[in-house]
């Protein structure tokens, strides 16, 4: 005669006291409440395989997992025993199903992209990427299955972008959801990406150029006021930065952060690690940015940046500070920016010197190649590089005479004035 067992309540739950041993509260069914000496509290269902083996599964720990609910979980085993499935088989095919939605997730997937990406990708983009991934793309999509990701589910993050006129990141956010989509195609997780039907609905990013100067005459005014900026109280490592800056024409990340060592004095060389592609680059450098480098080291030459920041001489100055002394030049946004150097350099380069163009590349660190497609060497073409760089030296100088002599008037106007007029005081 089978043993009736009597439900249990809420209340004996709750009320159940450790003993020295192990004890079960039974609550039919082959469900029971497991008591251990130190007072933990686990629901357990007893039930025989089809083999005739018994077996046992486990559905949590009480209060997390309450009486009612550990009740449904042994309706639910007992269920699928009546239609001829082990409950313990079920539970591990749900368990691996689980690990593998885990591992296909689109934040699971995104990681392992950035971590491939991190091998050839400058630190700065990556801190992009990662900033864009985590605030934009995986809130809304990181918890989902790759292949549960609709079109609707992608746009909402991105028209939200949308609304609040962010449309560089908007572009950006679509391209790198479309790279862990790519990812996951090539991994086998998904066949389709459906990021290009997207793209219709979304607005397209206007592209602005960076402000520059590209007449030469204006440009040469902008030198003579960069030679006047430290007779006005500017930073003398600032001002030596924005003298080098039009003859090297170098991006500006790479100009704040030279240091010592990749300067050789001998063969009149600056060599670094291009940031944007990790590639070895040399800039010849010309008699006038020597000179430049003679007084610059007698200030800064005991340390190691070549520009060091005011406050802390382990860090360099930092772009903002750049651009600020360009305001204070009375260049606006719209007129000019750090950027433009390089803008101005390629483009009088090739209209006003007519130099060659493959030279010009290659000196502003792009990607050259040769008639077969092979990118050329960072000693590709050097000697005729270093002769364009003296030749680009000497016509800088000669618009900054001819411009020295056309100004007639204060070279600062406007809310610059007041300040020009201070420095120079009442004879200016």
């Amino acid at each position: 005669m089978a043993r009736i067992v009597k439900p249990l309540t809420a209340t004996q739950v709750q009320n159940a006291k450790p003993r020295d041993k192990p004890y079960k509260l039974f609550d039919g069914g082959g469900l029971y409440l497991q008591v251990s000496p130190s007072g933990g509290k686990h629901w357990k269902l007893k039930y025989l395989q089809s083999s005739g083996k018994e077996s046992i599964l486990s559905f949590g720990a009480y209060p997390e997992v309450s009486l009612e609910r550990a009740r449904r979980k042994r309706d639910e085993a007992r269920a699928q025993k009546a239609a001829g499935k082990d409950p313990g088989e079920v539970r591990r095919q749900e368990k691996a199903e689980r690990e593998t939605a885990s591992k296909n997730s689109f934040g699971a997937l995104a990681a392992k992209w950035l971590e491939l990406a991190e091998a050839k990708t400058s630190p700065k983009t990556l801190y992009g990427y990662r900033g864009i991934m985590e605030r934009n793309l995986l809130p809304a999509l990181g918890h989902m299955h790759i292949r549960d990701i609709r079109p609707a589910d992608i746009l909402a993050p991105l028209k939200e972008l949308e609304k609040q006129d962010k449309t560089a990141t908007c572009k950006k956010a679509c391209q790198l959801c479309s790279q862990v989509m790519q990812f996951a195609i090539a991994m086998g997780a998904l066949e389709i990406d459906p990021i290009p039907s997207l793209r219709i609905l979304l607005r397209t990013h206007k592209v602005t150029h960076r402000s520059t100067i590209l007449e030469p005459l204006e440009f040469g005014k902008l030198l003579v006021r960069i030679d006047e900026y430290g007779q006005r109280g500017g930073y003398f490592a600032v001002k030596c930065a924005l003298q080098m800056m039009p003859y090297v024409f170098v991006r500006t990340n790479e100009l704040i952060n030279a240091r010592w060592e990749q300067i050789n004095f001998e063969t009149c060389e600056w060599r670094y690690t291009v940031s944007k592609t990790n590639t070895p680059h040399i800039v010849p450098l010309a008699p006038q940015v020597m000179a430049i480098l003679a007084k610059l080291k007698v200030g800064t030459g005991n340390g190691a940046l070549l520009f060091p920041n005011m406050r802390d001489y382990t860090h360099p100055i930092s772009e903002v500070t750049m651009v600020g002394a360009l305001r204070r030049m009375g260049y606006s946004p719209q007129e000019m920016s750090i950027h433009g150097f390089r803008a101005t350099a390629r483009t009088l380069l090739e209209e006003v010197l007519h130099e060659r163009y493959d030279l010009i590349e290659h000196q502003l660190a792009h990607t050259v190649r040769d008639p077969n497609g092979r990118a050329y060497n960072r000693t590709q073409f050097l000697e005729d590089r270093k002769a364009m760089m003296i030749r680009w030296a000497n016509y800088l100088d000669t618009l900054r005479e001819k411009a020295r002599a056309e100004i007639h008037e204060l070279p600062y106007t406007g809310r610059y004035l007041k300040e020009y007029m201070r420095t120079k005081g009442p004879d200016a």
